[in-house]
């Protein structure tokens, strides 16, 4: 299982939300290529960074800080947030990030989704994010009609091969994941699932592991030291 420590970026600093709410913001530095350098020199085999502002159809300059990020370190990165179209892709895969998830736009466009998989079948997840059951979009501020299982099947059928699925009443609380959610996605789909949300031990990582995760991205628990990446990562 692959541990992916979460960089996401709001106005240019690196911050973490409580449970997607944009107005319950901890900023936990203003740089976010020096917080990937922390999680690089910490051992990490990727990274996984977000553009909040992106993700509510915001322009900012986090993109450049994400490519900043690319070109400065070897490790891998998973970049999502307002990647919208295939120009979006094609951009950020040219620039070097290893690969791209798309969230809104993949409810929103799933023949996005088809053509990005059939021209980059092994550079795209598709995020879903999940608010009780339901795929939330935007930034988290809407819900769609899917549920989350039914939708990860509809990106299995498109030959999408990675997802990340959030639980978003988890996510940011420290509370531990939602196991029960995770385990009844990995068991009605045929594709990786990186679990996202709640992780606030080592234990959990343990947890997510004995499911059958092929990830685990974890944010707040590092950086508020409640982890030790390092330590987690020799684990």
């Amino acid at each position: 299982m692959i541990i992916y420590p979460a960089i996401d970026i709001k106005d240019g600093r690196c911050v973490r939300l409580l449970q997607g709410r944009f107005n319950d913001v901890t900023v936990y530095g203003n740089d976010p290529v020096q917080m990937a350098s922390k999680w690089v020199s910490s051992g990490a085999k990727w990274l996984h960074i977000v553009d909040l502002d992106g993700a509510r159809g915001e322009v900012s300059n986090n993109r450049n800080i994400i490519l900043k990020i690319v070109k400065e370190f070897s490790v891998p990165v998973q970049a999502g947030g307002g990647i919208r179209t295939m120009e979006d892709i094609e951009h950020l895969i040219g620039a070097g990030v290893s690969r791209v998830i798309l969230g809104t736009a993949a409810v929103r466009n799933p023949a996005l989704v088809r053509e990005a998989l059939s021209k980059y079948p092994e550079k795209v997840a598709v995020g879903i994010d999940a608010k009780d059951g339901k795929v939330a979009i935007e930034g988290w501020e809407q819900v769609s009609d899917y549920t989350a299982v039914d939708f990860a099947k509809k990106m299995e059928q498109l030959g999408c091969r990675i997802i990340i699925y959030t639980d978003i009443n988890t996510d940011g609380t420290l509370s531990g994941p939602n196991i029960k959610a995770m385990k009844e996605m990995i068991d009605n789909v045929n594709m990786d699932v990186i679990a996202s949300g709640g992780v606030s031990s080592i234990q959990d990582l343990k947890n997510l592991k004995e499911i059958g995760a092929a990830g685990a991205i974890t944010g707040k628990a590092i950086y508020t030291g409640a982890i030790d990446l390092a330590e987690a990562l020799k684990i």
